[in-house]
This record gives C-alpha cells, structure tokens and sequence, in this order.
C-alpha cells in the first residue's frame, strides 16, 4: 500500500465540523441538480427522493468513513435496533460503513506512535510495517517484530477520534435527519447516549488491555482457544500492542470438513455461555473479523476486545432465568425474568407483551433443539416478520435495554454465522449445562 490510498483523519473538532459542512453544502448541491433534472422531465419531485440519490448516497457514506468512529458505531447501534424497519437506503450505507476504513497515511500514523512511544519509537521494533494489515472505525492494525524477535500486533488509534466522539456523534445524527432516512418511531436519544458511551469505552485502550488481559487469564489454559499476549511496555493511551496470531478470516471455514466447521461453532456457543456466565463480561461484537482460525493448529483465535460488557451478577442470574425459562417455554417464568432485566417498564398492552414474549421464545428456538439445523432454518426471517408485527401493527416501538441489546446482537451474531457455515449443532446439550444455579 502507498500513500495514495490513505487519507488523513481530521484530528480537531473544528475540522471535522468543516468536513460535514462541506457535505452538506455538495448534498444540497446535489438536490437542486437532481430536482432540475426531474422537472425538466415533467415529474414533480419529493424532497426524500431528491436527498436519496446515489449520487448523495455515495457522499454521505465516503465522508462519514472518513470521519469513521461515530458514524460507524451509531450505524451498527441503528441496525441492531432498527434492523428491517430501516429504509433500504439507509441500511445500505450502514452496511458500507461497517466494511471498514480507509487507512490514516505514514506521516500521521508516525505521529501517533511518537506520542506513545518518543521520537525513537522505532528502535523498539526489528520491523514495523507501516502497511496496516486492517483499518476500522477506532483504528487500525500494523505488524512489527520486537527486539526479542516476538512477533507483534500493533492496535493504532486515529488522532482526534477520542476528543471528538460526543460532537461527532451528534454531527452524524443531524446528518442522518437531515437525509430524512431516520424511522420517526425510533427511541434515537438512547442510542445516541449509548453510541458515545460505547465509542468512549472502545476508544480506551487501557480498558481494553484489561479485558485483553482477563480473557487470557480466563482461557490460556483452555484447549482449542487462543488469546494474544499483551505486551504493557509497547502500549499507550492509543497504542495496544499484544501478540500477533495467524490464522485465516472465520469465515473460510466453510472450505472445512463438516465437522471441523460444527466443532468451531460448538465451541462460539459454550464461550458465549462462559462468557456471560463465568467471566461476567461478554465480548459483545459478533463481527467475523473478531475472530480467526487457525488451520495449523485448528483453534479458535479470539482478537478483538473493544466491544466487551461487563455483567453484573443481577444481569446473568435474570438471564439465566431467561434461558431457562425459553427453553422450557413457560411464558409466567419468562414474563418476570424479562421484567427483572428491565423490559415492560412503560405500559404495554397484553397483546403485545404476549408478542415480545414470543420473540424471546423464537429466538431461543435453537436453544430448546437436540440438534438444530441452522442451514436449514428461516429463522432470521421469522424473527423479522415478527419483529416488525410488534413494531408496526402492535404498535410497540421499544428499545430493550442496552445491555440486553448487546447480548441479543452477540446471540443474533452467531446464529448467522451458524447458518453460514451450514451446521447442525445440538444446541440444548452444549446450554444448558451452564444454566444450572
């Protein structure tokens, strides 16, 4: 990679604010042509149709890249909690967002690693390569080789990205109700706060290094799981550095026999359930990029740690009970644990509670299986269909609670990925020896 495909991340707030007032000024730029074109057809335009063209569509999505954390992590917060209900177009350019990054060029990635390390951050490494192996929304990953010959992985964050989260959050907002594309029902100031808080969180690199360090005490023994190494003396405020882990995208593992590939997914669910009810903090981003395998040693390799929630023993008791109680479909034990968590806290008709209850039910469908086909299932359009029966007809619009919403996304996360590696797994089996008091 050279320099050609980098672009600068604006570091200043003042900056950044500059950056979106150009892309309103050449969105409207763009209504006003594309409403000429329009009459000049004889057609009468509608604003929204005026604002969402590809040409503005495409605008909007290369400059909130640019500006990547807030836009990226509000994108993933809207499409948790909106999913299908959003406009196509919009969740056509979440989806662009959350593809990744454009990487910040040398000379700025140079400065950062100068602010961590001093001027001579260099001699630390025998190599560094300055060609990012990954860029994402907080910041990007480079490989290195220390003096003791440790091959490294090198977490570097974008400039200004932590100084400018709350105001870029609220800049994108604006943005997205300017374009229109935004579902009037939608709860937006929770997401908003929970969108800061969580950027804030991942943006914390000494946070993060944390929960690093507590899944690797957790696992390092455990077979078939690997977590990097943190190494303290080769990190910073924004510089995570721990060791570097071969293996190929999670996703390849569909070249794999069958069993291999159930294995792995086997594996997914019992960490998910040891997570929440063992660790009590639970990794909480399903991205496929989270995670690797590695052929040569066939383990499981988790990476990233950014997205991790801590829960509290009040949290995994009423989810436990939640598990239970959607297995063995009892809709009483259902209703108060649901309650306990903080669900139903404004009134509801029993028409829709009894269709929430059916959406926990649902999606512990796999859950009650002695063996589940996930290739099989039209289980995420079930779920859709009703979802947005409660949403739409019921007329219940209502965020669960955030970390609620966050376990949801996790258990959402590998249902798909299940389902794309094409596996049956004996679902009950693996669960429910977690679920015991």
């Amino acid at each position: 990679m050279t320099d050609k495909s980098a672009r600068s991340v604006p570091a200043h707030r003042l900056s950044r604010l500059a950056h979106l007032g150009g892309l309103a000024t050449r969105v409207a730029g763009g209504v006003v042509a594309e409403g000429v074109r329009q009459l000049a057809k004889g057609q009468r335009p509608e604003a929204k149709d005026l604002l969402l063209t590809p040409a503005n569509l495409r605008r909007v999505a290369d400059k909130l890249a640019h500006l990547r954390g807030a836009a990226m992590k509000l994108g993933q917060l809207l499409s948790m909690d909106a999913g299908d209900l959003m406009p196509v177009e919009l969740a056509e350019l979440l989806a662009g967002l959350r593809s990744g990054a454009t990487p910040m060029p040398m000379l700025q990635l140079a400065a950062v690693m100068e602010q961590n390390l001093g001027s001579d951050w260099q001699t630390h490494f025998q190599q560094f390569s300055f060609s990012p192996l990954a860029a994402a929304s907080i910041g990007q990953v480079h490989q290195a080789i220390d003096r003791q010959g440790n091959q490294l992985a090198l977490k570097i964050q974008y400039p200004g990205v932590r100084q400018s989260i709350d105001s870029d959050v609220d800049n994108v907002v604006s943005l997205l109700k300017l374009s229109r594309l935004l579902p009037p029902e939608l709860p937006l100031q929770e997401l908003i706060e929970e969108a800061k808080r969580q950027l804030h969180a991942e943006a914390d690199y000494r946070l993060e290094a944390e929960h690093l360090q507590a899944y690797h005490q957790h696992l390092n023994h455990r077979e078939e799981i690997r977590v990097p190494q943190f190494y303290p003396a080769l990190s910073g405020e924004t510089l995570l550095c721990m060791s570097y882990e071969s293996g190929a995208a999670l996703d390849q593992l569909i070249y794999q026999a069958r069993p291999e590939r159930q294995r792995i997914a086997a594996l997914l669910l019992e960490l998910l359930m040891q997570e929440l009810f063992v660790f009590g903090r639970v990794q909480t981003d399903p991205n496929f990029a989270n995670f690797l395998y590695d052929p040569a040693s066939r383990d499981l390799v988790l990476l990233d740690f950014g997205a991790t929630r801590l829960y509290s023993p009040h949290w995994t008791q009423a989810y436990r009970a939640i598990f239970r109680a959607g297995i063995a479909q009892d809709r009483d034990a259902l209703l108060e644990a649901a309650t306990q968590i903080g669900y139903f806290k404004r009134e509801i008709t029993s028409a829709q509670q009894t269709q929430v209850l059916s959406l926990f039910e649902l999606a512990m469908e796999p859950l009650r299986a002695e063996t589940y086909d996930f290739a099989a299932t039209d289980l995420a359009r079930r779920l859709r269909d009703q979802g947005m029966e409660l949403s739409l007809r019921q007329g219940y619009w209502h965020s669960p609670p955030i970390d609620a919403l966050f376990l949801h996304r996790k258990l959402a996360g590998l249902y798909l990925l299940f389902a794309r590696l094409g596996v049956s797994l004996p679902c009950r089996a693996l669960v429910e020896p977690w679920l015991a008091d």
